[in-house]
C-alpha cells in the first residue's frame, strides 16, 4: 500500500489509557479508501462490480443477544433491568477478560477511529473504536458521525470499544456463556467485543449505551426511523420491527430522511444517533429499494453475500451464508436527506405492525394511554415457516420496538413517551401492514399503495375531519374513509367472509397481548393498564 494512503490524525496519548501498549502498528482515522485497500491486501474482502467492499463476518452473521453482558457494580445494580435481556457479569470477570485482551493485542496491528454518536451537539457522545480488522473500522466509519479534521485533533473519547473478533473467552473461567461476548461497562465506559466478527455488535452496543444515558438527560431514545416534510418541515417518526415496512415507508420522495434506525427526542426535537445506515439486502433490487440499491458503491460495506459465478456481481438472492445479509454506508449516500440529521418535535408517530392474524385495522388513532400500551407491547407477527401445511403466524412482542437494547425497565421509556405525547399534543397512529380478509394463508397482504395513502392522509391532517369507529376488543378508533382506499378495507371485520372466525382470532390475539403485558403490569400506570384489549373472559367477570 502506498504511503499516501496512510494519512492519520492521532492524539498524543494513544491507547495507553486502555492499557493497550506495545501493539504493532496503530492506524488512526484512515480514509475509507485506505481501509478498503488494506482489507483487500490482507485477503479479507473483495470489490463488487460497483465498487462496494464485500466481506464475510465469519461464524456469526447476526447479533448474539444471550452473549451480551453488563457489568454489575454499585452504579448499575439498582438501575439496570436485569433478567432475560440484560445479563450481569462481575467487575472481576470483566477486568480478567480485559487483561487477556490487552495481552492478546501485544504486537498486533490495530485500526483506531474517533467518531461521534448523536447529530445534536448538545447530546453528542464521543466514542473511540479499536478494531483488529480494517473492514470493522470501515463499518464504524460508515455508521457513526465523522468529526471534522479540527475536531479530531482535539478529540477526547467518552466511550471506547475494543472489537477483537480473534479473541475467544473461556466460558469456564471468564464467566461468559460461550466463547463470544459483548461486555458493557457503564462505570469504565468501555465495550469489549470478542469472538464475533458481526459488525452489528458495535452499532447496537452504542445504542444500548445511548438507551441508558439519554433518559438521564431527559431525552427519549427510540428504535425508529424519522423523516421531515419538504413543505411544512413537520417531523414524523416510524417505529416497527423487522418486516413491518419501517424503512420502506419512511423513504418518501416528498420528505427528507433524518435517519432509519436510532434517534433521540429532546425538548427541541428529534435527532439521529447515527451517521449511516445498516440495511438488510436479502433479495434487494433496484425496483423494491432504489435508495439502498444506489447506495451500494465505493465506500459501502456488504456483509455475507456471494457473487454470481465468474463475476463480481452480488447475488442478493443467495441465502447460503445467512438471510441476514447487510450493507452499511454513510447516510450521505442517500439523496434527499436532512442535513444535519435533526428535525423538530414530531407531529405524527406511526407504530407499524405486520399483523398476520388479520384482525387489526389498517390504520387507527391511539390515545396517549393506548400509545404507551402499544409501545410497551411492540407487537408484530411472523409467519411460522415455509413448510407445507404450516400457515399459522407466530406472535412477536419486543418492548418499545427494541427490547434487546433496553438497559432500563421498558415502563421507563413508555412513561417518557406518554409525557412527551401529552406535552406536545402528538398524534399516534397504529398502522397494520399485514393481512386483511383473513389470517396469513387465507387473507391477503394489505396493498402497499393503500398503506402509503393512509400515511399520507394522516400526515396531511386529512384524517382530522372524518368520522371514526371503535373496535370493541382492542378499543382502537379507525377512520371510516381515507382518500384512495376502499372503505371496506378500513374495518378489518368487514373484510372476513366468516365473521365468527374473525371474532375468535381477535380474541386469540387479545389474549396474547394481555399475557405479554402481564410482565410489565406491576410497573405500569393505570392509564397504560386501561388500554389493554378486552377478552370474553374479562367481560364475563365484569358482568358477574
Amino acid at each position: 500500500m502506498s504511503k499516501m494512503s496512510f494519512t492519520e490524525i492521532r492524539p498524543k496519548t494513544g491507547l495507553d489509557y486502555m492499557g493497550v501498549r506495545n501493539t504493532g502498528r496503530q492506524y488512526w482515522n484512515l480514509s475509507p479508501t485506505s481501509l478498503i485497500e488494506e482489507t483487500i491486501r490482507r485477503g479479507q474482502g473483495a470489490l463488487s462490480e460497483n465498487g462496494a467492499l464485500c466481506i464475510h463476518t465469519g461464524e456469526f452473521t447476526g447479533r448474539s443477544p444471550k452473549d451480551k453482558f453488563i457489568v454489575e457494580d454499585e452504579n448499575t445494580r439498582s438501575t439496570i433491568w436485569w433478567g432475560e435481556v440484560n445479563h450481569p457479569i462481575s467487575p472481576e470477570k470483566y477486568e480478567q477478560i480485559l487483561g487477556k485482551i490487552q495481552a492478546f493485542l501485544q504486537g498486533k496491528e490495530v485500526f483506531v477511529r474517533d467518531l461521534d454518536a448523536g447529530a445534536d451537539p448538545n447530546y453528542r457522545l464521543h466514542i473511540r473504536v479499536v478494531n483488529t480488522t480494517p473492514w470493522g473500522n470501515l463499518f464504524a466509519d460508515n455508521m457513526f458521525i465523522r468529526p471534522s479534521k479540527q475536531e479530531l485533533e482535539n478529540f477526547k473519547p467518552e466511550w471506547t470499544i475494543l472489537c477483537v473478533p480473534e479473541f475467544f473467552a473461556n466460558p469456564e473461567t471468564d464467566g461468559t456463556r460461550q466463547q463470544n461476548f459483548t461486555l458493557i461497562n457503564f462505570t469504565r465506559k468501555v465495550i469489549l467485543i470478542g469472538g464475533s466478527g458481526y459488525t452489528g455488535e458495535i452499532k447496537k452496543g452504542i445504542f444500548t449505551v445511548m438507551n441508558y444515558v439519554m433518559p438521564l438527560e431527559g431525552v427519549l431514545p427510540m428504535h425508529c426511523s424519522a423523516n421531515v416534510g419538504i413543505v411544512g418541515n413537520d417531523t414524523a417518526v416510524f417505529f416497527g420491527l423487522s418486516g413491518t415496512g419501517k424503512t420502506t415507508l419512511s423513504a418518501d420522495p416528498e420528505r427528507r430522511l433524518i435517519g432509519d434506525d436510532e434517534h433521540g427526542w429532546t425538548r427541541e426535537g428529534v435527532f439521529n444517533f447515527e451517521g449511516g445506515c445498516y440495511a438488510k439486502c436479502i433479495d434487494l433490487s433496484a425496483e423494491k429499494e432504489p435508495q439502498i440499491w444506489n447506495a451500494i458503491r465505493h465506500g459501502a460495506l456488504v456483509e455475507n453475500t456471494t457473487f454470481f459465478e465468474h463475476t463480481r456481481k452480488i447475488n442478493f438472492a443467495d441465502k447460503s451464508i445467512t438471510e441476514n445479509t447487510r450493507v452499511s454506508y454513510p447516510i450521505q449516500f442517500i439523496e434527499g436527506i436532512m442535513q444535519p440529521s435533526m428535525g423538530g418535535i414530531p407531529k405524527n408517530i406511526f407504530f407499524l405492525t405486520c399483523d398476520a392474524f388479520g384482525v387489526l385495522p389498517p390504520i387507527s388513532r391511539l390515545s396517549p394511554g393506548q400509545a404507551m400500551y402499544q409501545f410497551i407491547s411492540g407487537y408484530t407477527a411472523k409467519v411460522a415457516g415455509t413448510e407445507a401445511g404450516i400457515t399459522e403466524p407466530s406472535v412477536t412482542f419486543s418492548a418499545c420496538f427494541g427490547q434487546p437494547f433496553l438497559p432500563l425497565h421498558p415502563t421507563r421509556y413508555a412513561e417518557m413517551l406518554g409525557e412527551k405525547l401529552r406535552q406536545y399534543n402528538v398524534t399516534v397512529w397504529l398502522v397494520n401492514t399485514g393481512w386483511t380478509g383473513g389470517p396469513y394463508g387465507i387473507g391477503s397482504r394489505i396493498k402497499l399503495k393503500f398503506t402509503r395513502s393512509m400515511i399520507t392522509a394522516a400526515l396531511s391532517g386529512w384524517l382530522e375531519g372524518v368520522a371514526y369507529e371503535t373496535d370493541p376488543v382492542f378499543g382502537l378508533r379507525f377512520p371510516v374513509s381515507v382518500p384512495n382506499v376502499p372503505a371496506e378495507v378500513l374495518n378489518p371485520r368487514n373484510t372476513w367472509a366468516d365473521k365468527t372466525k374473525y371474532d375468535a382470532k381477535a380474541q386469540e390475539l387479545a389474549a396474547a397481548f394481555n399475557a405479554n403485558f402481564g410482565k410489565y403490569a406491576d410497573f405500569a400506570s393505570d392509564e397504560m393498564r386501561a388500554a389493554a384489549p378486552r377478552t370474553q373472559i374479562q367481560d364475563e367477570l365484569i358482568d358477574a
